[in-house]
């Protein structure tokens, strides 16, 4: 047993619908959650940069003294993920790895920002357990603005969710599944899901993560005693009334 917290960060808000699936699935663990509200967008920064934003967040959860951190965030775990497990001396797990280990799919479609797109590591990843994957990837790098300025609901959402969608060419492509590889696109999961049809799947990677996690909890002896009530600490970079708005639109109580 072991009752320290859980830490999790992301850009943004976006990460909350990743917590959510943990807090759901491990009720008796606490977490402390780090927003990057002062850097958001990562999907238009260098790599260079959100390895710098990440290292530092990964410093500041530490300090924390928390037991294991998760990179909630797809742009992070696409480019930071494996320098921050090499140098850290904690577990560190990205969403991207246990997402790509369930897809057997034969047709692929993968949507994420413009660095995820980039780096390839949806690619990578989901081939290296599916070598025969068709994979077809667009960028979508206004939804995360899109949701962070609480624009959800907004007329002029549609028009941006069907242009991205519509470079999948879904139907030439005879695509199964959508990867949703941002953490913030969950939000828009409804319209896409309107735009996409009732039989292509969209792939919840925050879910996924949440198993992948508690599995290796209790693997190695992790989790919180059963008894223990859970709970959560929030934290961001800038404007915490901002992102405090954004968090109780995804159902956090604040």
């Amino acid at each position: 047993m072991n009752k320290k917290a859980i830490g999790m960060f992301d850009s943004g808000c976006g990460g909350l619908t990743v917590l959510k699936k943990y807090m759901k699935l491990m009720p008796n663990e606490d977490f402390i959650y780090f927003g990057d509200t002062a850097h958001l967008p990562y999907g238009d920064k260098s790599p260079e940069k959100i390895i710098e934003y990440c290292e530092e967040i990964v410093k500041f959860l530490i300090s924390k003294d928390v037991k294991m951190i998760i990179i909630a965030c797809g742009t992070a775990s696409a480019t930071a993920y494996e320098y921050l497990k090499n140098k850290y001396d904690i577990e560190i797990r990205n969403i991207i790895t246990p997402t790509a280990s369930t897809l057997t799919d034969k047709n692929i479609g993968v949507i994420a920002t413009k660095a995820t797109i980039k780096s390839k590591a949806w690619k990578k990843a989901i081939h290296s357990f599916n070598p025969t994957a068709n994979i077809t990837s667009v960028a979508c790098p206004l939804f995360v603005p899109i949701i962070e300025e609480c624009l959800i609901e907004n007329e002029g959402t549609s028009y941006f969710v069907k242009e991205y969608i519509n470079k999948l060419n879904i139907k030439s492509s005879n695509i199964s599944s959508i990867v949703l590889g941002c953490t913030h696109y969950p939000l828009l999961k409804q319209q896409i899901q309107n735009e996409v049809g009732a039989n292509v799947r969209l792939i919840d990677i925050g879910e996924i993560s949440a198993k992948d996690s508690l599995n290796y909890l209790i693997a190695n002896d992790l989790q919180n005693t059963p008894e223990h009530i859970g709970t959560i600490e929030l934290f961001a970079s800038d404007d915490f009334e901002s992102f405090k708005e954004n968090a109780k639109n995804i159902g956090f109580t604040i």
